[in-house]
């Protein structure tokens, strides 16, 4: 079973890592999310649930308006071949998310780690970021550094690249 929103809270807990998490209506994308959210401070993120032509996954975390061109991603982060977006049955078996939920706290459930994170240059430059706690109904603010070791304590290195075409990169 998939850890829930309050095992994820404990875990970070027990990491000393501090959040703040806001409730809201369900929100399935960033369009939605920039209605709805209302003024919480720091980076929003997009996050891209991703698989490569061998079957690798990889969740891609950007800043919200960040403009990734998947054509040619792949070449970015070193995945096989061209990607195509994870199936929703894929999502929930290592991620434990539904789409419209997907976040970088998904990967407390990739057990073992097979996911690749690849988390943006441009949203990790941010003081504090803001991800969905495993639900789409709430958003938790966690600083840059507390995220990047949250991820690393469930046994996934995050590679960190500059992935926004608008900053000379990429587009989505």
């Amino acid at each position: 079973m998939p850890a829930s929103t309050d095992d994820l809270m404990a875990s970070l807990g027990r990491l000393g890592i501090a959040t703040t998490t806001v409730s809201h209506p369900p929100l399935f994308t960033v369009e939605e999310s920039r209605a709805l959210r209302g003024t919480i401070p720091g980076a929003h993120t997009k996050n891209l649930f991703l698989k490569d032509k061998k079957d690798a996954i990889f969740l891609v975390t950007a800043l919200e308006d960040a403009e990734i061109d998947l054509k040619h991603l792949h070449h970015e982060i070193g995945a096989s071949g061209r990607l195509s977006f994870g199936r929703p049955e894929l999502l929930a078996e290592r991620l434990g998310v539904v789409p419209g939920a997907v976040t970088p706290f998904g990967v407390i459930n990739d057990v073992p780690p097979t996911v690749t994170v690849i988390l943006d240059a441009a949203l990790a430059a941010h003081a504090t970021i803001n991800c969905h706690p495993l639900v789409n109904t709430a958003t938790t603010t966690i600083a840059s550094a507390d995220l990047i070791a949250f991820i690393r304590a469930t046994g996934h290195e995050p590679r960190i690249l500059p992935l926004d075409r608008a900053e000379g990169r990429n587009r989505l």
